[in-house]
């Protein structure tokens, strides 16, 4: 992803937003819901932040693809192309995107921010790349370390509910703090490796961070 990037957008954001809602007579009941009219300055340099970060999360993806690529090129002596080691699909989440949806029964273009979120389109949205026009667009649901991932494809019912979107992936029942102070990282490390699993990490600590516990 946008590493720490796409959260200092975010923090920049919310603060130049604060003072704009005053200047645009805009309230909201949690400051963490801070907006601005999107056509105004700050709304503009809202949008530009945001996109760069995007571009810079894409292309951080590339970079690690080709990373993994190489890695398997030097492990089992053959070329990437010949291990078919293709990038099947690619998609961002947290992130705003202009959109036409149908609000009370009227086709509306809209802004729509997912955050925790990302699309899931319906089968035969032209937004929708063709090879997966029939079913859907492909949904990828990252687990946690204790529980199995999902790949899963949009639908219809999406886009009535949710303006076709759905979760990214399991998202954190605890906080990162809450779980340093509640989990044994040595102890979440045993029980991962036992379950039949290798955990490699940069920090022990971070065992405790992503433990099956700290997500929902």
């Amino acid at each position: 992803g946008s590493r720490g990037l796409g959260h200092q957008v975010c923090t920049d954001s919310l603060q130049e937003m604060e003072e704009a809602m005053h200047k645009q007579g805009i309230s909201v009941a949690d400051k963490q819901l801070a907006c601005c009219l999107i056509q105004s300055e700050e709304g503009q340099r809202y949008l530009k932040a945001m996109r760069a970060a995007a571009n810079f999360a894409f292309v951080n993806r590339s970079l690690m693809a080709m990373s993994c690529r190489k890695a398997f090129e030097k492990v089992f002596g053959r070329t990437a192309e010949a291990m078919d080691m293709r990038t099947v699909y690619d998609v961002s989440h947290n992130i705003a995107k202009e959109e036409t949806h149908t609000v009370q029964g009227k086709d509306m273009r809209l802004l729509v921010h997912r955050k925790g979120a990302t699309r899931a389109f319906g089968p035969g949205h032209p937004d929708v790349p063709p090879k997966y026009s029939e079913v859907g667009q492909p949904v990828l649901v990252g687990g946690s370390m204790g529980t199995c991932s999902y790949v899963l494809c949009g639908t219809q019912r999406a886009m009535e509910l949710s303006f076709g979107s759905t979760c990214h992936g399991a998202g954190r029942a605890m906080s990162r703090t809450k779980a340093l102070k509640t989990l044994n990282s040595s102890e979440v490390l045993q029980r991962v490796e036992a379950s039949g699993c290798t955990a490699r990490v940069a920090t022990r600590r971070l065992a405790a961070e992503e433990a099956p516990e700290s997500y929902k």
